[in-house]
C-alpha cells in the first residue's frame, strides 16, 4: 500500500504541475498568437504623393498621407501597427519652373528592328502567313539633362511636353525562301577512256529575306558513260603545277649544308639547296637601310587525274624560276600616342553634337617589302562631357534689330524716279528701315537665368529667317486750319459787364475751328475780330407792346401798354435792377381809325442793311415802308403825305476797320527755374531725365488794314495766352553695339610668301541719338592685320646614291640547271633621308607630313650575262625647235663584247636610237556649256563688314554675258584653261533693258462744284505723258472716251443759301382810274426783286439772277385793294400757320386778318380768317439729313500713297426731293450722323527691294566640266501694289573654266598568270596610269606623267593579287554570275522597302570523282539596289501527253526558277513560309550509283498549295480488264469493248463488242454500237454523251424532269388513244419515247 501510495503521489504532484504547465503553455501560445494577429490584422496604408512644392530644382519637397488600418478597413492609432516598417511621408524632388524648358529634353533612339508578336500559345509567327505578319517595334525614351546630358525622372519633362511613344506597331513580310535559277546544260565529257565528270550549275536570283529557307546546292555532278580503259592504257596529259613564293629571308649557315643536292622529283623544294659559296655573300644593308633578301617557291607536274608525275614529264624551256631576290620584311614602326588634345567643344548645352579629342603618333621608319604599312596616324574619340565639374552652356544665338530709322518717302519716290527733284514736304507713304544682325545668348551657371551679349556676330549662326529690315510705313500729311465763316456783329459791350465803368466797349465777331491743322508750323489764323464801339450797353430792355386801347369810344387815338424785360446780350432775362440805369417806356401812342377814317398798314420790317460797315465813301442805311389801305370818307381823318410812308435810318455805322490779335508760333520746350524746383518735389513723367518746361510766344494787336497797333485797341479779355507748360521730351544717347569680335584668323600655316591677312571688325548703331543726347561715334568699321600666323614648316626628302645590284646567292642559285652564272635580274637600294629648311636631319614622319610621299627605297636591276647585250646608258634628249612639227632623239651605244654579237646589232629588238615628237606649247580652246545670265556691274566684290548696302547696284543696262572655255593641247589633252585665256572666259556685251513706268503729268486744279445747292462733285485730271515698257509700272486705269486723261472726282458741297432773292416793297396799289372815278377798290401793285450774295464779304451784293433757285423766286406783281371810303378795311394776310412735322390732312393750316376799320353801311366785312389742309409736298414738307457715298481716300497735297481720309456729305432733303439748306434740317432738330470722315489707306506702289549681289560662290566642281559658279541675292522689301514685282531669278550662274581633272585610272585585273608553268598559284595584275579628263559621263581619258596625278591613292594601291588556275582534277569556284534584276519585298503587289536587293554566286566545280567529298562549299553576294520591281511567281503547265505533265514555276518577267530546301514541314509551319515548294524527285546516277537528291518543297518563289498536278489518275484506279484512263479523269474501255457503267456513274466492267460490223448484234446501248475505231477519238467523243450520274453515283436532276415529262407525255398519248380507239388498249407497245432516256446513258444500266 505504502508503495502504491508512494507511487500515487508523484502521479499526482505530475497531474497537478501538468495542467498548470500546459495552462501557462496554453496561455503563451495565445499572448503570442494574439500579438502575431494583431501584426496582421493592422497594416499600413498610404496616399498618393502630393505635387512637388519648395524651391526650383533639387531642393522640394513632396508629401503623402499615412495611417494604420485595421484588416477590417477602419482607421485607428499609429501605435498600432508596426513602426519598423511604416514607409516615409516624405522625399525629396525636384520642382520644375517654367524656365527649365531651356535646360530638359527628351532623348529619343531610333526604331529597333521589327519583331514578331507572340501569339496567345506563345509562339512567335504561328499559324500561315498570308501576305505579312504584325510585329512590334520599340526605341528608349529618357529624359536627360542637357546640360551634362544625365538621365532624370521622366515626370520632370512631362512637365513641359507628353512622352513621346516607345512602341509602334509595324509590318514584317512573310518568311521568303532562296529563289534560284533553272540548272544550265551539262558540261561536256572528255574523249578518252578516263573516269571524269561531268555538272551543270545554277545561280541565286533571290537571297533568303525574313527567316526563309536557305539556298540549296548550287552544282550537280554525274559521271560520265564514258568506257573503262584497259589496265595500263590509260591516257594522261602532264602539267607543270607552280606553287606561291615562300617568304623573303636572309641567307644564314644552315644553307651551306644544303649544298650539292640534286633537285628533287615530284615537286621537293628546289630551292631549299644552296651551294658552298655562301662566304662570299654580305648582307648589303646598314642599319635603317633595306635589306635585300631572296624568295623560293615550289614546282610540281601533275597528271590529269590529279595525281603527282614525275618532274622531268613536264619540264620545258626555259626552266621556270625557282628563286629570285626580294626585300626583307620589315613592318612601319611609329612612335608613341602623343598626350590627348583638349575637348573640341568646352561647352553643352542642349542636342549639339559631342566634342572630339585627338591625338598623332609619327613616323619612325617606314614599311619595306611585304612588311605591315603604316597605321592611321591621328585617332579621334568623343571626350566626356559628363565629368564633375559641369560645363559651361554653349551660348545660344538670335536676332536682334536696332529701332526703326524715320520714315523717308524719297525712298520710295526714288523707285519711281531716282533724278526727281527732292520735294520739300514730302509726305504719306515711304518706307524705313533698321539694321538686323545676330547675338550670342549664353546661360549663366548656377544662376539658370540667360544672359544677352549684344556684340554683334556672324548671321549664319542665327537659325531661323532673319527679322525684316524694311518695312512700308507713313508720314502724316500736314493739313491746314480749317475754320467756319464769321459770325454777324455783335452788340457794342463792355469788356467786362461786371466792371463796366468806362464809355468805351467793343463789337465782336468770331469763328470756330473746323478741321484742326497737323504737321504745320503755322497755327490757325485768329479766330475773334472786334471793333471799338462807343456807349457800351450790357444790359438793354426787350419791349413787347400790347393793343391799342382807344382813349375814348371804339376809334380814335389811344395808347399801346408796353411790356419789358430785362435780358443781357446772350437774350437771356436777368433782374431787373441791371437795367435801372436805362430809360423804361411804359406807353406808346397808337390810334384806331373810325369808319371815315384813312387806313394805313403796319410798318414793315426793316430793310437789310446797304453796307456792312461804314467808311466815307458808303454808308450803311436801311428803310421800312407802308401803305394806304383805305381812301377817307368825307369829314374823316386824311391820308398821309407820300413821304410819311417811308422811313430811313442809318445802321451798321461802325468803321471797316476791324482788330485782331495775332500771335507767334510756340517756342521749343525748355527748361524754367522754377518749373526744375517743381520738378525736384514732383515726378510728371516717371524718369529723373525728363520733366515739365515752358513754351513762350509773342501777342501783337493787329488792325485789319494797316498792321500792328498798340494793344489798347484789342480786348483784354480775348488776348491770348503768352506761357504755357509742356512735356520735356527726354534726352536719347546714341547706343551702338559693342564691337563685333576680330574676324579670325588662319588657323592653318600659311607660306612664308603669302600676302598679309587682315582681320576685321564691326559695330551697329541700335538708337540714333535725338533731344540733344549724346552724338553717335565716326567709327563703325575698323581692320588690322593678323599677328601671329604659323608658317608652314619646310622639310624636303633627300636620296642618297643606288647601291649595286644584289642578286640571290650563289648557294640557291648553283643547285639550278641552267643558272651557275651570277647574272640576272636583282634589286638595289638607297637610303633616303629628311632634312629640315635649314639642313639639319629630321624625322621621317616630318617629311611624310609636309614633303610628300617618300622617294623609292628599292628598285629593280639587271646584271648582264655572258651573252646579254650590253649598252652605254641613254644620252640626254636632243633640243627642239620652235616648230611642233619637229622631234627629238637620245642614243646609246653598244658596249664591250655585244658590239661583235650579230644578236646585238639587230635594231629592231635592241634599237640604239629613240624619237619622239617634241612637246608643242599650241593651244586650241573650245566653248564650254551655256551663256551665263547677263551680268550687269560686275558684283564680284565682297560687301564689307559693317557696310549694310540694300541692292544700289546697277540692275540694268549694258553687261557682259561669260562662257567658259576648255583649253586643249596639240595631242587633245585637256590642260589649264589659262594656256588659253587669262580668265578661262569668251566675253560678249549684252544688255539687260531698264524697265519704264508709265509717266503721268501732274494734277490739274479742280473744277467749280457741279451743284450750286448740297452735294456735288469737283473734278481733276492726268494727262498721260509716257507710256510703260520693259516690265515697268503700268499705268492706271484710262477713261473711255479719251485714252490719254486719268480723272479723279470728289464730292464736293455747296451751301444753299449763298445766294437769296432781295425783294423791295411792295409799289402803291395802282387803281385803273379810266374805269374807277373814285379811285378804290381792286388794283395792282409791284416790286422789284434781285438775287443778291449771302457771302459775308460780297453781302448784298447783286449778282446774276440765274444764280437764285429760279423755283423760289417771289412774285413781282401781286392784285391789290384799296377800300373806299365807308367801306370795311381789313389788314393784310399774316403768315400761315406752320403744319405739324408729320403732315396730316386732318390738320388745318389757317392764316388771319384784322379789321382795321368797320364800315358805314351795313355791307359786311370780308372774311378774317382761311383754312386749308396740310397736304404734303403742296404745303406741308418733311425734311431729312441724307448722305453721300464715301468719297475716295483723298491724300494730302504731297503724298502720293500712304494714310489718307475719305469723307461723305450731309445734305438736307425736302419730302419732294428738292435739296434744300441744312438749317432747316437743324431747326428741326434732326438726328445727325456722326462720322462724316474716316480714316483710309491707298496702298502704295512699292517696288521689289533686292539687296546688292554677293560674292560668287567657289565653283562647285573643283575640276573638269559642269561646274557652276553662283551668286544670289535676297529680298529686302517684298513688292507691294503696283510695284514692280520680284524677279524670279534671285540667283545668276555661270559656268566654270574647265580645269583639267588628274585622276588614278585603275586598269582591268589581267586573267591570273601563272609565271612558267600551267597551272598553280600565279598573280592578277593591273596597271594604275595618271589620266587628265573632263569629269563628264562622256570623257575619254588622256594619260598624262604621274606626277601630275600626286599621291598614289592608299586604298587602291593594289596592283598585285594571288590568284590561282586550277590544275586538273582540282576542285574550285566558279567565277561570279551576273547580278540578278533588282527585286522589291512586296506585299500584294506594294512595295514594302525603298531600295531592293540583288544576289549573285559561284558554285563549286568538281572535277574528279576521288575528290566529290572533300570539295564543298559555294558563294553568294547580296547588295541593295534601286529601281527594282514587285514580281509575282506562278505556276506554268505543259499540255498533257499520255496524262503526264510538266509543271515549272516561273517569274512574271519571264524567267523560270526553282529551288531546292531541307527544311521539314514542321519548320516551314514555324516560320510561315509562304512561299512552299512542290515535291519530286531527282535522280543522279554518279559511278553507275543512284543517290536521292533532296526533297523539294517548292519551286522558287511559287505557292505549294496552288501547284497543278503533273500526273493525271482515276479515281478509283482503272484495274478492270481492258479499261484505262481517258483524258478526263474517268475509266473508259479500249477499242474494241464498250463501258458497262454502275448506278453510281463509275466503270463496273468492259464488254468486248462481238461483231462490229453485225448491225443486229444484241447491245443495249447506241454507244455500243457507235464506238469509234480510234480510242482516242473515242475519248474525245465519249464526253459529249449524256451523263445521267453525278460522280457520287447520285441521279442528277434533269434525269427527273426528263422522267416526268415523258410520264406526261405518256399520259397523255394513253388517254388520247383511249378516246380515239377504245378497242385497241390492251395492244398498246411501249412507247418510243423511252428511247431518248437510252440515249442518256453511256453504258449498260439495268431500268
Amino acid at each position: 500500500m505504502l508503495l502504491q501510495q508512494n507511487w500515487v503521489s508523484p502521479h499526482w504532484a505530475w497531474q497537478s504541475l501538468g495542467k498548470s504547465f500546459l495552462l501557462f503553455v496554453f496561455l503563451m501560445l495565445q499572448t503570442a498568437d494574439l500579438e502575431a494577429r494583431r501584426g496582421h490584422q493592422f497594416v499600413w496604408k498610404t496616399g498618393h504623393w502630393g505635387r512637388c512644392v519648395g524651391d526650383c530644382g533639387s531642393g522640394g519637397v513632396r508629401s503623402r498621407a499615412i495611417w494604420c488600418t485595421h484588416a477590417e478597413g477602419w482607421t485607428t492609432y499609429h501605435a498600432n501597427c508596426d513602426q519598423k516598417d511604416k514607409p516615409e511621408s516624405q522625399r525629396r524632388c525636384f520642382k520644375v519652373c517654367d524656365w527649365h524648358l531651356e535646360l530638359f529634353e527628351w532623348e529619343v533612339s531610333g526604331w529597333d528592328r521589327c519583331g514578331l508578336i507572340p501569339f496567345a500559345g506563345g509562339e512567335v509567327g504561328a499559324g500561315a502567313c498570308v501576305t505579312a505578319q504584325h510585329g512590334l517595334q520599340r526605341r528608349s525614351v529618357r529624359c536627360l539633362q542637357k546640360l551634362n546630358r544625365t538621365i532624370v525622372a521622366n515626370e520632370i519633362c512631362e512637365y513641359f511636353m507628353p512622352q513621346p511613344p516607345a512602341e509602334q506597331a509595324c509590318l514584317v513580310p512573310c518568311p521568303r525562301d532562296c529563289v534560284v535559277s533553272e540548272f544550265s546544260g551539262w558540261s561536256e565529257c572528255g574523249t578518252g577512256c578516263a573516269k571524269s565528270l561531268q555538272h551543270r550549275t545554277r545561280a541565286v536570283i533571290a537571297p533568303p529575306l525574313y527567316g526563309g529557307a536557305p539556298c540549296p546546292n548550287l552544282t550537280e555532278s554525274r559521271a560520265c558513260g564514258a568506257p573503262a580503259c584497259p589496265l595500263g592504257e590509260e591516257e594522261h596529259t602532264y602539267s607543270l603545277r607552280v606553287g606561291s613564293w615562300g617568304e623573303c629571308r636572309l641567307p644564314h649557315s644552315r644553307d651551306v649544308d644544303l649544298a650539292g643536292r640534286t633537285m628533287p622529283d615530284f615537286g621537293l623544294d628546289s630551292g631549299e639547296r644552296s651551294a658552298s659559296g655562301l662566304q662570299g655573300y654580305k648582307p648589303h644593308h646598314r642599319p635603317g637601310e633595306v635589306e635585300i633578301g631572296y624568295q623560293t617557291r615550289q614546282v610540281r607536274c601533275i597528271r590529269s587525274d590529279g595525281k603527282n608525275a614525275a618532274l622531268s614529264l613536264c619540264l620545258q624551256d626555259p626552266v621556270p624560276l625557282t628563286f629570285k631576290s626580294c626585300v626583307i620584311a620589315k613592318d612601319c614602326e611609329t612612335s608613341e600616342w602623343s598626350a590627348w588634345s583638349a575637348c573640341s567643344r568646352t561647352c553643352g548645352w542642349g542636342d549639339l553634337a559631342p566634342g572630339f579629342r585627338s591625338r598623332r603618333r609619327s613616323v619612325q621608319s617606314v614599311a619595306m617589302g611585304a612588311g605591315k604599312q603604316c597605321p592611321e596616324l591621328e585617332e579621334k574619340e568623343v571626350c566626356s562631357m559628363g565629368g564633375k565639374e559641369l560645363l559651361q552652356p554653349c551660348p545660344r544665338f538670335a536676332w536682334r534689330t536696332s529701332e526703326w530709322k524715320a520714315c523717308q518717302v524719297s525712298l520710295l519716290l526714288d523707285q519711281q524716279d531716282p533724278r526727281h527733284h527732292k520735294h520739300v514736304g514730302l509726305c504719306g507713304g515711304g518706307i524705313q528701315t533698321r539694321e538686323v544682325y545676330c547675338v550670342k545668348i549664353t546661360m549663366e551657371l548656377g544662376m539658370h537665368r540667360l544672359k544677352e551679349v549684344t556684340r554683334p556676330v556672324d548671321g549664319k549662326l542665327c537659325l531661323g529667317p532673319a527679322p525684316s529690315a524694311s518695312q512700308l510705313c507713313n508720314l502724316p500729311c500736314p493739313s491746314e486750319c480749317v475754320v467756319s465763316a464769321w459770325s454777324v456783329w455783335g452788340p457794342c459791350l463792355h469788356e467786362n459787364c461786371q466792371d463796366h465803368h468806362g464809355g468805351r466797349g467793343f463789337r465782336m465777331r468770331q469763328r470756330q475751328v473746323i478741321v484742326d491743322p497737323v504737321g504745320t508750323l503755322a497755327g490757325c489764323p485768329h479766330l475773334i475780330e472786334s471793333i471799338p464801339c462807343e456807349d457800351p450797353v450790357c444790359y438793354e430792355w426787350i419791349i413787347s407792346e400790347g393793343i391799342c386801347v382807344t382813349d375814348h369810344g371804339k376809334c380814335g387815338p389811344g395808347n399801346r401798354i408796353l411790356k419789358a424785360v430785362c435780358k443781357n446780350k446772350k437774350g437771356e432775362e436777368v433782374p431787373h435792377h441791371l437795367c435801372s440805369e436805362l430809360p423804361r417806356p411804359e406807353l406808346v401812342a397808337c390810334e384806331i381809325p373810325c369808319a371815315t377814317d384813312c387806313v394805313i398798314s403796319e410798318w414793315s420790317l426793316w430793310s437789310p442793311c446797304s453796307h456792312s460797315c461804314s467808311s466815307k465813301n458808303a454808308e450803311g442805311s436801311q428803310s421800312r415802308s407802308r401803305s394806304i389801305l383805305a381812301l377817307p370818307a368825307e369829314g374823316g381823318k386824311a391820308c398821309p403825305p407820300d413821304r410819311a410812308l417811308q422811313e430811313h435810318r442809318a445802321c451798321n455805322d461802325h468803321p471797316c476797320v476791324h482788330f485782331f490779335w495775332e500771335t507767334s508760333p510756340w517756342s521749343s520746350c525748355s527748361e524754367d527755374p522754377l518749373v526744375t524746383a517743381l520738378n525736384a518735389t514732383i515726378n510728371w513723367s516717371g524718369e529723373a531725365t525728363c520733366g515739365m518746361g515752358i513754351q513762350t510766344r509773342k501777342v501783337f494787336c493787329m488792325k485789319s488794314s494797316s498792321g500792328q497797333v498798340t494793344p489798347k485797341r484789342c480786348p483784354e479779355s480775348v488776348r491770348p495766352e503768352t506761357v504755357r507748360p509742356c512735356l520735356l521730351l527726354c534726352k536719347k544717347d546714341c547706343i551702338v553695339t559693342p564691337f563685333s569680335e576680330w574676324t579670325r584668323c588662319p588657323t592653318a600655316c600659311q607660306p612664308g610668301n603669302a600676302t598679309a591677312v587682315k582681320q576685321s571688325r564691326y559695330r551697329i548703331i541700335v538708337q540714333d541719338a535725338a533731344d540733344g543726347g549724346q552724338a553717335c561715334p565716326d567709327t563703325l568699321y575698323e581692320e588690322r592685320e593678323c599677328e601671329d600666323i604659323p608658317v608652314c614648316p619646310v622639310y624636303r626628302w633627300k636620296t642618297h646614291r643606288w647601291s649595286h645590284c644584289v642578286l640571290v646567292p650563289d648557294s640557291v642559285r648553283q643547285g639550278v640547271l641552267g643558272h651557275n652564272e651570277a647574272c640576272g635580274h636583282g634589286l638595289q637600294s638607297r637610303a633616303v633621308t629628311c632634312l629640315s629648311e635649314q639642313d639639319n636631319s629630321a624625322d621621317v614622319g616630318d617629311c611624310m607630313r609636309w614633303a610628300g610621299a617618300m622617294p623609292s627605297l628599292v628598285q629593280e636591276c639587271l646584271v648582264p650575262c655572258k651573252d646579254d647585250c650590253t649598252f652605254t646608258p641613254w644620252s640626254k634628249f636632243t633640243a627642239c625647235s620652235f616648230d611642233c612639227e619637229s622631234t627629238r632623239s637620245r642614243r646609246r651605244s653598244l658596249t664591250g663584247r655585244s658590239r661583235k654579237r650579230d644578236k646585238c646589232q639587230n635594231t629592231e629588238v635592241y634599237p640604239q636610237v629613240e624619237t619622239e615628237l617634241c612637246p608643242c606649247e599650241v593651244f586650241t580652246s573650245q566653248p564650254h556649256g551655256n551663256w551665263s545670265d547677263c551680268i550687269v556691274g560686275g558684283g564680284t566684290s565682297e560687301p564689307q563688314l559693317g557696310t549694310r548696302s540694300h541692292g544700289d547696284a546697277k540692275e540694268c543696262g549694258k553687261g557682259v554675258r561669260l562662257r567658259a572655255i576648255a583649253c586643249y593641247d596639240k595631242t587633245g589633252r585637256l590642260v589649264e584653261p589659262s594656256r588659253c585665256s587669262s580668265s578661262g572666259y569668251i566675253e560678249e556685251s549684252c544688255t539687260v533693258p531698264c524697265p519704264f513706268d508709265c509717266k503721268l503729268s501732274d494734277w490739274s486744279s479742280w473744277s467749280p462744284c457741279s451743284s450750286s445747292c448740297g452735294p456735288g462733285v469737283k473734278v481733276r485730271s492726268k494727262w498721260l505723258k509716257e507710256k510703260p515698257y520693259n516690265g515697268g509700272r503700268p499705268c492706271p486705269k484710262l477713261d473711255l472716251k479719251n485714252q490719254a486723261q486719268v480723272y479723279e472726282a470728289v464730292p464736293c458741297d455747296s451751301e444753299c443759301n449763298q445766294y437769296s432773292w432781295a425783294v423791295e416793297p411792295w409799289s402803291p396799289c395802282k387803281i385803273n382810274s379810266e374805269q374807277n372815278s373814285l379811285h378804290c377798290g381792286e388794283g395792282i401793285q409791284t416790286r422789284k426783286v434781285r438775287c443778291v450774295s449771302t457771302a459775308e464779304d460780297h453781302g448784298g451784293e447783286t449778282v446774276p439772277n440765274a444764280l437764285c433757285n429760279q423755283a423760289e423766286i417771289p412774285d413781282t406783281v401781286q392784285k391789290c385793294s384799296l377800300y373806299c371810303p365807308s367801306e370795311c378795311a381789313v389788314s393784310d394776310w399774316g403768315q400761315w400757320s406752320k403744319c405739324p412735322q408729320v403732315c396730316d390732312p386732318n390738320i388745318m393750316q389757317t392764316r388771319t386778318r384784322q379789321v382795321l376799320r368797320s364800315s358805314v353801311n351795313t355791307k359786311p366785312c370780308p372774311e378774317d380768317s382761311q383754312m386749308k389742309p396740310c397736304i404734303l409736298n403742296q404745303n406741308c414738307f418733311q425734311y431729312q439729313y441724307n448722305l453721300t457715298g464715301w468719297s475716295g481716300c483723298q491724300l494730302g497735297a504731297n503724298a502720293t500713297c500712304g494714310h489718307g481720309e475719305r469723307r461723305r456729305l450731309l445734305s438736307c432733303r425736302r419730302s419732294d426731293g428738292a435739296t434744300v439748306s441744312t438749317q432747316l434740317c437743324q431747326r428741326l432738330r434732326l438726328e445727325k450722323p456722326v462720322q462724316m470722315s474716316s480714316r483710309c489707306v491707298v496702298g502704295c506702289a512699292v517696288d521689289c527691294q533686292l539687296s546688292a549681289w554677293s560674292a560668287w560662290s567657289q565653283c562647285s566642281h573643283t575640276c573638269g566640266a559642269g561646274g557652276q559658279m553662283v551668286r544670289g541675292r535676297s529680298v529686302v522689301l517684298q513688292a507691294a501694289g503696283e510695284g514692280r514685282p520680284c524677279p524670279e531669278q534671285l540667283t545668276q550662274h555661270r559656268s566654270c573654266p574647265v580645269k583639267p581633272c588628274y585622276s588614278w585610272l585603275l586598269g582591268p585585273w589581267s586573267p591570273c598568270r601563272v609565271q612558267g608553268g600551267q597551272c598553280g598559284d600565279g598573280l592578277q595584275v593591273r596597271n594604275l596610269t595618271c589620266v587628265v579628263h573632263d569629269a563628264s559621263v562622256s570623257a575619254t581619258s588622256k594619260p598624262v606623267e604621274n606626277a601630275l596625278c600626286g599621291e598614289l591613292p592608299s586604298k587602291e594601291s593594289v596592283l598585285q593579287l594571288p590568284c590561282s588556275v586550277p590544275c586538273p582534277g582540282d576542285c574550285h569556284l566558279t567565277e561570279w554570275s551576273e547580278w540578278s534584276s533588282c527585286e522589291l519585298t512586296c506585299i500584294n503587289g506594294r512595295s514594302f522597302e525603298t531600295t531592293g536587293r540583288q544576289s549573285r554566286s559561284r558554285a563549286f566545280i568538281v572535277q574528279s570523282p576521288e575528290n566529290q567529298e572533300s570539295c564543298s562549299g559555294q558563294a553568294m553576294e547580296t547588295r541593295p539596289c534601286s529601281g527594282g520591281k514587285c514580281y509575282d511567281y506562278l505556276w506554268k503547265t505543259s499540255p498533257w501527253r499520255d496524262n503526264v505533265r510538266t509543271v515549272w514555276c516561273q517569274r512574271s518577267d519571264g524567267i523560270n526558277v526553282t529551288g531546292i530546301s531541307n527544311r521539314s514541314n514542321r519548320e516551314i509551319a514555324a516560320v510561315a513560309v509562304t512561299y512552299k515548294f512542290c515535291l519530286h524527285r531527282l535522280k543522279r546516277e554518279i559511278h553507275g550509283q543512284h543517290f536521292e537528291a533532296p526533297r523539294e518543297i517548292g519551286k522558287g518563289g511559287c505557292a505549294l498549295r496552288t501547284k497543278p498536278a503533273e500526273v493525271r489518275h482515276c479515281s478509283p484506279p482503272c484495274r478492270k480488264p481492258y479499261s484505262y484512263c481517258t483524258q478526263r479523269g474517268v475509266c473508259g474501255c479500249e477499242r474494241g469493248y464498250t463501258e458497262i457503267m454502275r448506278s453510281n456513274g463509275f466503270l463496273d466492267y468492259c464488254m468486248k463488242v462481238p461483231g462490229l460490223e453485225d448491225k443486229k448484234a444484241d447491245v443495249k446501248t447506241i454507244a455500243g454500237k457507235n464506238k469509234p475505231v480510234n480510242s482516242k477519238m473515242h475519248d474525245i467523243f465519249k464526253g459529249w454523251s449524256i451523263q445521267p450520274f453525278n460522280p457520287d453515283g447520285k441521279l442528277k436532276m434533269w434525269v427527273y424532269g426528263v422522267s416526268a415529262g415523258g410520264f406526261l407525255i405518256i399520259v397523255f398519248l394513253i388517254f388520247t388513244s383511249y378516246l380515239m380507239c377504245k378497242n385497241t388498249m390492251q395492244h398498246q407497245s411501249t412507247p418510243p419515247q423511252q428511247k431518248p432516256l437510252t440515249l442518256a446513258y453511256d453504258g449498260d444500266i439495268d431500268m
